[in-house]
C-alpha cells in the first residue's frame, strides 16, 4: 500500500475534524504553544504538513512556516486555509525533499514519522531535518511508544481504542517492527462499517535516539506529552527535542 494511495482526495476530505479528535482544542493548542516557544523567533518547517492542522495556527502565531508534504490532494485542502505566501509547500518525500531556507525549528507531529516503513527512510529524515536546520536548531517528533506489552504471546492483533461507532485495532509484525492500523467505523445503526487501513514501522525511543545521534543531533529533551508532562515506563507516546549543536 503506497502512502499516495493511504492520503488520497476522499482520505483529505474527511481528514480534518474541527474540534475534535486531534484537531480538540486540548490536543492542538499545547503542541502549537510548544512549538512556538522552541522556534525562538526564527522560522519552522513541517514535514507532512498535511492539511495544516498544526502549520495555519502556528503562522497565526506569527511563526513562519513551510512545508513538505507527499500528498497533493492534502495540499489543496491546505490551500483552502491559507495561500502559498502564507504557508509555502514543497511537494515531496520527507525523507528526501529539500526546501528552501535554513530553520530554526523542523517538526514531526502525530506519529507521522512511521510512515516512512524502513529504518534506512527513518534514518534519512533526520538527516533531512539535519540538512534543513542552523547550528543550534531542534527536530522535534511526537510519536507513540510501541504497545507490545499489550501484545499476548502467538496474538497478532490488539484493540487499542473503541468507542460507540468507531473500532481501532492493530495488527503486529514484530519480526520487521511493522503494524498495520485497521480503523471501523459504523453507521448510526451499526450494520454498516467502512474500513480505513494505514502501515507504519514503529520505533523504540532508544532506537529514536540512536537514529538522531547517526545524523549529527544531540537530545535535549523528552516528555509524555506537548504539555512537559514526566515521561515514564506507562507512558503511551512522547514528545522528543532534538538539537544540532550550536558550534557545529
Amino acid at each position: 500500500m503506497e502512502q499516495e494511495q493511504i492520503w488520497d482526495a476522499d482520505t483529505a476530505r474527511r481528514y480534518d475534524t474541527p474540534g475534535s479528535g486531534m484537531f480538540a482544542p486540548e490536543v492542538l493548542e499545547p503542541a502549537v504553544e510548544r512549538l512556538a516557544e522552541l522556534a525562538g523567533g526564527g522560522p519552522a518547517l513541517e514535514f507532512a504538513v498535511g492539511t495544516g492542522r498544526v502549520a495555519v495556527p502556528l503562522a497565526a502565531r506569527g511563526v513562519p512556516v513551510t512545508g513538505i508534504e507527499l500528498s497533493r490532494p492534502m495540499i489543496d485542502r491546505l490551500r483552502e486555509k491559507a495561500d502559498d505566501t502564507t504557508i509555502p509547500v514543497v511537494v515531496g518525500d520527507m525523507a528526501t525533499a529539500r526546501a528552501p531556507g535554513t530553520y530554526a525549528l523542523v517538526y514531526l507531529v502525530y506519529n507521522t514519522i512511521s510512515n516512512l516503513l524502513t529504518q534506512a527512510e527513518q534514518v534519512e529524515c533526520f538527516r533531512n531535518a539535519a540538512r534543513h536546520l542552523a547550528p543550534g536548531g531542534r527536530f522535534v517528533i511526537e510519536l507513540w511508544v510501541p504497545e507490545l506489552r499489550r501484545l499476548p504471546p502467538g496474538t497478532p492483533a490488539t484493540v487499542w481504542h473503541a468507542e460507540p461507532g468507531y473500532i481501532g485495532l492493530d495488527t503486529y509484525d514484530v519480526l520487521r517492527q511493522h503494524v498495520v492500523s485497521h480503523h471501523f467505523r459504523f453507521d448510526e445503526e451499526g450494520r454498516q462499517a467502512r474500513l480505513d487501513r494505514s502501515p507504519h514501522r514503529y520505533i523504540w525511543p532508544a532506537e529514536l535516539d540512536l537514529m538522531a545521534q547517526l545524523a549529527g543531533f544531540e537530545r535535549e529533551s523528552r516528555h509524555a506529552d506537548w504539555s512537559g508532562a514526566e515521561f515514564t515506563a506507562e507512558s503511551r507516546s512522547h514528545v522528543s527535542v532534538y538539537r544540532i549543536p550550536a558550534d557545529a
